[in-house]
């Protein structure tokens, strides 16, 4: 999707209803400021209020995420390349959100490593040692809460008995014993529990 041409079809959209800046932000319940960065290309309208925004602009979604008003006859063409689009972008989201995973998880590990090593060669050993240590492997931990946020937001887990997709809530993700990204998870088409691997929906 082309922001920028999206962007431009907004505001002339907008002009043609006779409706500034302020006056769209205060239908939708926003700030000028949030058409204002949709108009010039630099963000896109949130999905919760799409709908609402195509209604007072008098266009349809297709015609908004076209940046273009659509004819009936090449309606089905827009459609499909629209589709296509939008599984490109999702396909990048998601391997985005699942390189910055793993690069989280890598650098803390290191970080953990790392500062292991530190307190093992030059902290004497005694109570303030393993306050150190302790300390440590909090600090670990925080990352690696996140780094599961990202996992779980992305694709889900394929059940090994039935092939089903299960996509868990993030406490489901954190209570189930793991090996790396397979997690030992309950389908709920088969009712049975096995260790699911993680797949990345295109």
């Amino acid at each position: 999707m082309d922001q920028i041409k999206i962007g431009k079809f907004i505001a002339e959209c907008r002009k043609e209803k006779k409706l500034t800046q302020m006056q769209l932000a205060e239908k939708l319940g926003i700030t000028d400021k949030a058409i204002s960065k949709w108009e010039r290309g630099v963000a896109m309208p949130d999905t919760s209020i799409m709908l609402e925004l195509c209604d007072i602009l008098g266009v349809s979604v297709n015609e908004l995420l076209s940046g273009e008003k659509i004819n009936m006859e090449n309606n089905d063409q827009k459609n499909e390349q629209l589709l296509l689009e939008m599984t490109k972008e999702l396909e990048k989201k998601n391997k985005t959100i699942w390189s910055a995973m793993w690069t989280i998880m890598i650098v803390s590990i290191i970080g953990l490593l790392g500062g292991l090593a530190i307190i093992a060669f030059f902290m004497p050993e005694g109570p303030w040692m393993i306050v150190a240590i302790l300390t440590l492997c909090v600090v670990f931990m925080i990352p690696c809460f996140y780094a599961l946020k990202l996992e779980v937001s992305v694709g889900a887990y394929k059940c090994k008995n039935c092939g089903y997709e299960i996509v868990p809530t993030y406490m489901q993700a954190l209570n189930a014993m793991h090996r790396g990204t397979t997690r030992y998870l309950k389908c709920p088409k088969c009712n049975k529990r096995t260790w699911c691997k993680k797949v990345i929906k295109k």
